[in-house]
């Protein structure tokens, strides 16, 4: 389940059993790189390609998910309407922050960082980002997921399949169900805002 904290920052209850992780869904209310000015984030490109991190900070490269285990590293994506990910696998400790746009979603961003932080007993935090009700597009975009013509893409709810194909079982996949174009006092949306829109950064780290 999710819930907002007093940082106006989003956890999810179920991943507060680690008490090795740092996890968090940002807003348009909360601070994420003052909180955590080590962090490690990407040039994100709607892509399907994950990057180490492996105790780096800054920017360090191109790509669409960041997979971390180093002890006090953190790692963040940043979304203004895509669909945030975290990713954890308690065992391994180990830990990955996802940034599935359409384009991500169309080249399986999600499933390939999955399978390669070895999906058994993986726990998945679908974040924040624009719902099926606010989500319609032209055949160009609709084609790439099986459909015709205009329609409404449920962007949150094809990641949820491609991460359960991967391996993550059912009841380890957590979804806030929350639309960032609806909700205007809570987050930046693309969508809603064009060029004015700010970015929400969802993170995960080793305490």
């Amino acid at each position: 389940m999710f819930y907002l904290d007093s940082r106006g920052i989003y956890r999810v209850e179920e991943l507060d059993a680690f008490p090795w992780l740092v996890h968090g869904f940002g807003t348009r209310n909360s601070d994420i790189p003052w909180l955590f000015p080590n962090l490690a984030t990407l040039k994100q490109v709607h892509s399907g390609i994950w990057v180490p991190a492996e105790g780096r900070t800054g920017v360090i490269g191109e790509g669409d998910a960041l997979i971390e285990n180093t002890p006090g590293a953190v790692i963040a994506v940043k979304t203004a309407d895509c669909i945030p990910i975290l990713l954890v696998e308690p065992d391994l400790r180990l830990v990955a922050a996802v940034h599935a746009g359409w384009r991500g979603t169309a080249a399986r961003i999600a499933r390939g960082t999955a399978l390669a932080m070895g999906a058994s007993g993986l726990h998945a935090a679908i974040g924040p980002g624009i719902g099926k009700c606010c989500y319609e597009v032209g055949p160009e975009v609709s084609a790439q997921f099986g459909e015709q013509g205009r329609t409404c893409i449920d962007l949150a709810e094809i990641n949820r399949r491609q991460l359960f194909e991967a391996g993550v079982t059912p009841e380890h996949i957590y979804a806030s169900n929350l639309c960032t174009m609806c909700q205007v006092e809570q987050f930046h949306s693309f969508r809603r805002d064009a060029e004015r829109a700010g970015r929400q950064y969802s993170f995960a780290g080793v305490r």
